[in-house]
């Protein structure tokens, strides 16, 4: 992204690469049918009893939580309806001023994956068999205030096999240990507005992969499965990355530069970045045996602090930008499915072992690939966006321009039209090839102007129209245009009105006409 931010350094603070959103699960190794068999039968679970056993389990889960939130004084709820838990949760801990431990339990009923004995009719002896089972259980949220990531969620189910869900935020857990190495920096939500030392922030984000993420993992799956001490005992969770968000964030140094240069890259965005140019950002190639949708949308938020955003939809997987704050443009990978990407690895292959490039899983051994692809997509998202010419000068020159203004005296004068003919006269006339050595007076303008309808009813008058003149000057050095030489009666155009006046007489002259004849065909 090096051609994005040189282009723009003068404007950005910094850039700093993190995870945001993570999303992991832990699944026991009883998830199949046969896995399950095999554990009811150790316990002498047979057809009869697999009902009440469930039950009980689900109980023994749920009466756990209570006597958890009843220990340390912490609101039991259950949901009759979905509500934002994770908003209501942090309200609660601002609240009570919980810095670190149990916030709340939220409990609901959700769709889960549980089991069931079924019998095959056609044997004489209909012998039963577990198989897998859609049903509706309770759920249990347990909502923790960690010390290093902050506020954390536990999603249990109550049914076996009871699969747990872990949320934390990245943001979160780089806000405490800049904290925690007093290094300042201003936060709003989940962006960073200012960092004081950006390179050591993006070391320590680094390291986020890298973190013993099975043994932070168990620790909350323990603390809220009792069976882990007995029955489930001699087994371990299986983790794996379920989602994960990794965002590039440009920090700008002030509303205005970002609010005027997003626009552009909106635009860039979702009128030029094809099928192919998504699946290259995402270090693929589209080629004929592809199946799946490519999907590229542009939403507006109104209630949210985000803006616009626009979209990059690749399967399961995705690419966002947009504004937070109006200080932070933001790129984010959201990785779902990893099959669609690769990772190196040892492999067996005929007896013998091998590296090679293999589909990458959802392990969380393999989250440091995450970083990388992710990474790797959302910079060359900013490098195709360097093409963007910031239009932000111009268009300041241009509504400077337009814009009413008062000279020295204080009396107003009025915007100039870069596109009508008279103001066009006026800027042509100041612009004469013979006026750049020594500039112009006004008797020099009132030649170039005779014939025009500024002095053509002045024609017999010499003085109303050098009068007329001097307005006209008054004019265009109240919008800085011009200058006076000192101690001389001549005028120079100043080189903002150079730049301004150039384009102005082009745009009129070569780029208008061509444009014009491009729409009417």
């Amino acid at each position: 992204m090096k051609e994005f931010t040189s282009k723009y350094e003068n404007r950005i603070h910094g850039v700093l690469s993190c995870f945001d959103r993570m999303l992991f699960r832990g699944y026991l190794p009883i998830m199949s049918g046969w896995a399950m068999a095999a554990f009811l039968y150790r316990l002498k679970i047979n057809y009869g009893s697999l009902k009440p056993f469930l039950l009980e389990n689900s109980e023994r889960v749920k009466n756990h939580a209570e006597a958890m939130a009843k220990k340390y004084g912490r609101p039991f709820r259950y949901l009759q309806r979905n509500i934002d838990k994770e908003q209501t949760a942090r309200e609660l801990a601002q609240r009570d001023g919980i810095q670190h431990g149990l916030v709340c339990i939220f409990s609901i009923l959700e769709n889960c994956r549980g089991f069931s004995f079924l019998f095959k009719k056609p044997l004489p002896d209909q012998r039963p068999f577990v198989r897998s089972a859609r049903r509706k259980c309770l759920h249990l949220y347990f909502y923790f205030m960690d010390r290093r990531f902050g506020l954390i969620h536990v999603r249990i189910q109550t049914w076996f096999p009871m699969p747990i869900q872990i949320y934390l935020n990245g943001h979160e857990w780089l806000a405490r240990k800049l904290k925690a190495n007093g290094i300042r920096y201003t936060k709003l939500d989940n962006a960073f507005l200012w960092i004081e030392d950006m390179a050591r922030a993006q070391r320590f984000a680094d390291r986020f992969a890298k973190l013993n993420w099975p043994t932070i993992l168990n620790t909350y799956a323990k603390l809220v499965t009792p069976q882990l001490q007995d029955l489930l005992k001699d087994y371990q969770h299986y983790w794996v990355t379920a989602q994960s968000e990794l965002s590039t964030d440009v920090l700008f140094k002030s509303r205005q530069h970002l609010t005027e240069l997003y626009p552009k890259l909106l635009s860039h965005g979702i009128l030029c970045f094809g099928a192919k140019e998504v699946m290259n950002f995402l270090g693929r190639k589209l080629r004929g045996s592809f199946e799946g949708e490519i999907v590229s949308d542009l939403s507006s938020f109104i209630c949210r602090m985000e803006g616009s955003r626009i979209k990059h939809r690749v399967k399961e997987n995705w690419l966002k930008m947009y504004d937070k704050a109006g200080l932070v443009l933001r790129v984010e990978t959201v990785i779902n499915n990893p099959e669609e990407f690769r990772v190196r690895k040892k492999v067996t292959r005929n007896g013998k072992n091998k590296v090679e490039w293999v589909s990458m899983r959802k392990g969380v051994g393999y989250l440091f690939r995450y970083q990388q692809v992710s990474l790797q997509a959302n910079c060359r998202y900013l490098e195709a966006l360097a093409l963007v010419d910031d239009p932000t000068t111009a268009q300041r020159d241009l509504d400077r321009m337009t814009t009413r203004k008062k000279d020295a005296a204080g009396r107003g004068c009025a915007g100039l039209n870069p596109l009508a003919r008279r103001d066009a006269e006026l800027f042509q006339s100041v612009m004469d090839g013979n006026h750049c050595l020594r500039g112009f007076r006004n008797r020099d303008i009132r030649q170039r102007l005779a014939s025009t309808p500024h002095l053509r009813q002045y024609a017999s008058n010499a003085k109303k129209a050098s009068a007329k003149v001097s307005r006209i000057f008054r004019r265009l050095r109240a919008h800085r245009l011009i200058a006076k030489i000192p101690r001389t009666r001549l005028w120079r155009v100043t080189n903002y009105g150079r730049r301004v006046i150039g384009t102005v007489l082009y745009l009129r002259q070569h780029y208008f006409p061509i444009a014009h004849s491009k729409v009417a065909a």
